[in-house]
């Protein structure tokens, strides 16, 4: 239930250095007797990135890629404890939970790297040649084509309190969202939409009493959604929607009307001395040879540009893009996190 995204919220603020750390997954690129090897370690899915990865390495023969796939609070964990013990365990950090790399980047937890490619980036997408935005992702509604009717498909958050205000809605249960304590993304998400949506507060305060449901990630939100244990899933990152749309029928994606969050994956290069191989695999993905790749699986879509797969083309005026700076660590600031808590409980009435 929607209880579950205030346990542990004020933990937020960086109280992360548990001795256990939850690695989901790990994979390895390249040919196996490769004179040098760098670790990648990041949120995103090892079947999402893994074709870039492949891209990159097709001319490096002599180079190899250790892939290790964590959540984002438990990666920002790790690389803080590396930070602070002075031995990184991974040459480049790639994260959807981009107030925290902002916050590492503050700390001094990274290192420098310019390059053509990273110089291209606009202002809003690197901070002190230390952390740089590699994707161009929404944030979307999904939904079941099959039990939503077209009436009642919310094109907007306005739309979607309407559907969740009658007592006894057909919706109640049945929409779900990220557990931000769980979730350093859905936390981004959540406190994006407090800074910039007037309706938050209503719509935290429907959740709550709709009986909406928090859970941990992407593909169980849109895997719940296209089984029908959902009917609607609320700020779901688009790239794993839109791929999942791609052999799923049964999954409709809409960009809100009022406005829609773009987040840009951050980038660093943790320690105080960048591995020229790491650096190397930077660039590529900045490349053009690198965006044409992510782009595949809907990683490097433009904030201007339609998006795939969805019910119609969008209008510029809405997109947000999630700057990366100094502003993000106010996500990351205790007491602003403590009182966005003390927010979020008034909203549903707790």
């Amino acid at each position: 239930m929607i209880q579950r995204l205030l346990i542990g919220l004020s933990l937020l603020g960086g109280v992360f250095a548990a001795s256990v750390h939850a690695q989901e997954a790990v994979a390895h690129f390249g040919a196996q007797g490769a004179t040098r090897s760098i670790t990648l370690r990041t949120t995103t899915d090892i079947a999402v990135l893994a074709p870039t990865m492949r891209d990159f390495l097709a001319n490096r023969p002599d180079l190899s890629l250790r892939y290790e796939q964590w959540g984002s609070n438990d990666l920002y964990a790790l690389t803080e404890l590396d930070c602070k013990t002075g031995r990184p365990g991974a040459d480049i950090v790639i994260s959807s939970g981009v107030h925290q790399m902002v916050k590492l980047v503050n700390d001094g937890c990274a290192v420098s790297w310019v390059s053509p490619e990273t110089q291209a980036l606009p202002d809003r997408l690197r901070w002190r040649d230390q952390v740089w935005g590699i994707s161009r992702e929404p944030a979307v509604i999904v939904y079941n084509r099959n039990l939503v009717p077209p009436e009642d498909v919310p094109d907007s958050r306005f739309d979607l309190l309407d559907l969740l205000r009658p007592e006894g809605s057909r919706y109640g249960g049945r929409v779900a969202t990220y557990d931000i304590a769980a979730s350093g993304l859905g936390f981004l998400f959540a406190f994006m939409d407090s800074q910039e949506a007037s309706t938050f507060g209503a719509l935290m305060e429907a959740f709550a009493r709709s009986g909406a449901v928090a859970t941990c990630c992407s593909a169980e939100i849109i895997g719940g959604v296209a089984t029908g244990d959902y009917l609607i899933a609320y700020n779901v990152l688009g790239s794993y929607a839109m791929q999942a749309a791609r052999s799923d029928q049964r999954l409709g994606i809409v960009a809100p009307a009022d406005y829609t969050l773009v987040l840009s994956r951050a980038a660093i290069l943790p320690g105080t001395e960048a591995n020229h191989d790491a650096g190397d695999l930077l660039d590529f993905i900045l490349s053009e040879s690198g965006q044409r790749s992510m782009a595949k699986v809907h990683l490097a879509s433009a904030p201007s540009a339609p998006l795939p797969g969805a019910d119609r083309e969008e209008d510029d005026s809405r997109w947000r893009l999630i700057e990366l700076g100094p502003t993000l660590l106010v996500a990351m600031d205790q007491m602003k996190t403590a009182g966005f808590l003390a927010r979020w409980r008034a909203a549903i009435g707790e």
